[in-house]
């Protein structure tokens, strides 16, 4: 294949893709359009580019609301893992309508890695009702916005949209408390929550944290909430967690786990 007289290598076909994939799941192709199609239920309304870089509006029709930074740091940390040779699989836990996970898949399809899995988790039911045993999370009221309400047979067809639903990809249907402990993951490279409450963050690193490989990444995309940063600053410092959490966008953050840390 090639553009004019310069032969495209496998890595720049890879790249295209990839970008393409990017564009696409985050509608940026075709973002003018989107401002005509507001939902009542949908509360942060405001598909700008800056908005979309940003990740800070709820997209009336894209596959992911994490915007164009955190969707980059994705990437990134991906091709980290893959390039260290670092054991494990992808998991998300809070999908939406499935974007970043489409993101993996299509990562995975791109560099021809069949040794990997991508779990999809969620309840597929929106957020859970405020859990009495963690207060922080008292006042929310997210489980009654339908907006954020995907099923789970909507999510595989948007995977399907994109030709990636495939065998390594696995969907955890049900809260988080319920269905992280008992998967059958062994080890994790990239581990990327997005459940917006103390409680579904709490949930998912006391489940997945042991699993994360020594130079895989934890990727926290709901940092900017107040009940989501307490969670995990509790669990940092419960568990003497010392990697330095590095800023994506304002919104969303990351480490790179350098020590091995028993949470369990």
């Amino acid at each position: 294949m090639s553009i004019g007289d310069t032969e495209l290598s496998k890595e720049a076909i890879r790249n295209l893709y990839l970008e393409l994939l990017k564009k696409t799941i985050l509608f940026e192709i075709w973002l003018e359009q989107e401002a005509r199609y507001h939902h009542p239920e949908n509360l942060v309304f405001a598909p700008t580019q800056a908005n979309r870089t940003l990740g800070i509006e709820w997209p009336p029709i894209a596959h992911s609301m994490i915007g164009r930074m955190r969707m980059d740091n994705l990437h990134q940390c991906m091709a980290s893992v893959v390039k260290e040779n670092i054991e494990g699989d992808f998991i998300e836990t809070g999908v939406w309508r499935g974007g970043s996970c489409i993101f993996m898949s299509g990562f995975l399809k791109a560099h021809g890695i069949k040794s990997r899995k991508v779990w999809v988790a969620d309840s597929f039911e929106g957020l859970p009702p405020p859990d009495p045993n963690y207060p922080v999370d008292k006042n929310t009221n997210a489980h009654l916005l339908n907006y954020l309400k995907v099923s789970l047979e909507e999510v595989q067809d948007n995977f399907r949209k994109y030709d990636l639903l495939n065998d390594q990809v696995t969907f955890l249907k049900g809260w988080f408390k319920d269905t992280l402990p008992t998967a059958p993951i062994e080890k994790i490279a990239i581990a990327r929550l997005d459940g917006d409450l103390y409680a579904s963050t709490w949930d998912a690193l006391t489940s997945l944290y042991d699993k994360i490989s020594i130079g895989g990444y934890l990727i926290i995309d709901d940092y900017s909430l107040h009940y989501c940063k307490q969670a995990v600053h509790d669990f940092r410092n419960q568990f003497h967690i010392e990697e330095a959490i590095q800023n994506i966008d304002g919104s969303g953050c990351f480490w790179k786990k350098l020590k091995e840390r028993q949470v369990k």
